[in-house]
Order: structure tokens, then sequence, then C-alpha cells
């Protein structure tokens, strides 16, 4: 009785070492991650470029997992919400955003969240675990299995449910698979993760794998923060500005700095001076996101010309601000919105 491993566990290089042990050749692992993964294969007796016998070994030992889309929600903007079903019955949720002839998956690191950020609801329910490597890429091929045409799917980015530099190996590894050749062959200017701050794995991060930064900011100063954020209190804006310097960004890439504006909180003209004097030494552009509203929240969203005056300043110094209108919210699929139904 073979206990059967998950091959999209596996990392190209652990899949030849696997194999190796098992007297196969290297050049093997090649073919099976692209039957899995450029041809949407769920089963060993499907390959046929590998002999009856192999197929056999293969299905004994190894299994290929697939996550179970328990619902999916249309937003009246075309953007589609999935929840996923786990194997251990807790739930995580995923985006498809409609963008001008292409989408943009949202997917997600973790089941919940434990950085407590105030106006996030991903975070209220706390983190309940660290999501596979598998669950992760997994994502990406349901939602990619359940397009009629899969090659719209273009971009990824790590924006829903969870931290993604919390979860930084699993995280690693499914960049690998997402980006790798024998993968899922994005490309890595299509991939951008999201960070509430975690500097020591920004750090890792620039050496480890080829992707966009996206940082969660959100305020202008230490104090407001630390309120907002408590990821603050150990990681402060000045270290994250630091680190953000030290990544190493390819010629024409910028870093993208996440701004949930939220009325009398952090959206005046003085937080938008104040934040372009913040990011004046970077390649930086920043994502206006207009705070969406939930039940129980006690945040506000500011007024159109509070959000349009904090624009302006940012212009007038010469950054590329983007107002960020939200795609989802009257299916709670926005930004921040995201919290998949969990079983007790």
């Amino acid at each position: 009785m073979f206990v059967h491993q998950d091959v999209k566990s596996f990392t190209e290089e652990n899949l030849v070492h696997w194999l190796g042990q098992h007297g196969v050749v290297p050049y093997r692992a090649g073919q099976i991650l692209r039957w899995i993964y450029h041809r949407g294969v769920y089963s060993f007796s499907d390959m046929t470029d590998l002999s009856k016998d192999l197929r056999s070994f293969l299905s004994e030992r190894l299994a290929i997992s697939r996550l179970e889309i328990e619902q999916v929600q249309t937003s009246k903007d075309g953007s589609r919400k999935y929840l996923f079903r786990l194997k251990d019955g807790q739930h995580i949720e995923s985006v498809l955003i409609p963008e001008p002839g292409h989408w943009t998956l949202c997917i997600s690191s973790q089941v919940g969240c434990g950085m407590g950020c105030k106006f996030c609801l991903s975070g209220r329910g706390g983190l309940v675990r660290n999501l596979e490597p598998a669950e992760i890429v997994n994502q990406v091929c349901g939602v990619r299995d359940d397009l009629q045409d899969p090659s719209s799917l273009t971009n990824i980015v790590f924006m829903g449910m969870g931290e993604p530099l919390a979860n930084y190996s699993s995280v690693v590894q499914a960049v690998r698979t997402i980006t790798g050749n024998n993968g899922l062959q994005f490309s890595s200017r299509r991939v951008t993760l999201s960070t509430a701050g975690l500097v020591p794995r920004i750090d890792d991060l620039g050496q480890d794998v080829r992707v966009n930064l996206a940082v969660s900011l959100n305020a202008s100063d230490n104090d407001t923060r630390n309120e907002l954020m408590p990821i603050n209190l150990t990681y402060t804006i000045e270290m994250i500005l630091s680190a953000c310097r030290r990544f190493p960004l390819p010629s024409r890439r910028t870093i993208m700095f996440e701004y949930v504006l939220i009325a009398g909180v952090n959206d005046t003209p003085t937080d938008a001076e104040r934040l372009a004097k913040l990011l004046r030494p970077l390649r930086a552009k920043i994502n206006l996101i207009p705070f969406n509203q939930y039940e129980g929240t006690e945040f506000k969203r500011p007024e159109e010309g509070a959000i349009l005056a904090f624009q302006k300043v940012l212009s007038d110094h010469h950054y590329t601000a983007v107002i960020r209108h939200s795609k989802g919210g009257d299916i709670n699929a926005a930004c921040g919105q995201l919290r998949a139904v969990m079983d007790n």
C-alpha cells in the first residue's frame, strides 16, 4: 500500500530527484509537468508519451490534485468570485477580474489572515492555516479550467486572503510553478505579490524569485499605520521603504504602493504631501483604493472630492497615482472584502 504524494507539491527539481530515486530518467519530470500544466491532464493514464509501465507506476504512488469549486458568484461588472473547498473542509476565495482583452486572477495564500489590519474583512477571523503550494497553484488551474478561453487569463496577483510573505516557502514554490517553463508559463512581469511589510522576507523575495512587488502602505506616518496595521509596530514605514530601496528592480519596473483611502483617517492633502516625500527616492506607482465598506465596519469611504484632491497632490509631485475602483463589491469580492465561510 503506497502513500500517494501530490505531484503538484513538487518543484521540477524535487520531481527529478523523486523519479531518480525510483530509477526513472530525469527528463520524464518535464514531460509529466507539461501534461499537467500545459494540457490540463489529471490522470497519469492520459500521458500517452510515457510507457504503460511508467504510467501504472506513477498512478500507484502519486496523485494529481485539484480543488473543488463549491460556488461561483458573478458580479454585475463581470467579476467572478470562486469559493474553493480544501481537503480539510476549510475554504478560500479567489477573484477573477475582467480587464480589457484579458483576465486577472487574485489568489489567496492562507486560510484567513493573521495580520490584523483594522480595515480588512479577510483578517477578522484570524489565521487558520497556511496554504500548501499545490493549493495555491490549484486556484490558478481551477479557474483556468473554468474559462472558455484559458489563454485569456494572463495576470496573477497575490492579493487575496492572507499575507503571502508569512507563508513564504509555499508562495515561492507556487510562484516558480506559475512562472516555470514546464509549469503554467505566466510571465514574471504579470505576477504581482502584495505584502503588508514583512521586511526580512522582502529581502529574501528579491533574491529568490522575480515578481512585481506591491506594498500595502495605507498611511504616511507611523502613528496612523500603527493603528491601522499592527505589523507596523515591528516593521515601521522607514524599515519597509529601506527594504524597497534594496529590492532588485528590472529596468522600467516600479514598486506599487497600495493606499486604502479611509475618510477622516488618512485621506487629507497633508497625508498626500507626506506620502509624496516618503516615496521620492523610489521608482513608485501608487494605487489609491477608496475604502470598500462592509457590514459592521467603523470606517467610511471618503467623498469623491477628497479622493481626487489626494490624487492631484501626488500627480503634482509627478507620481503615477491611479484610483482603483475595485470590482466585485456587490458580491463582497472587492479589495479587503474576501472572507470565505469556514467550517467549525
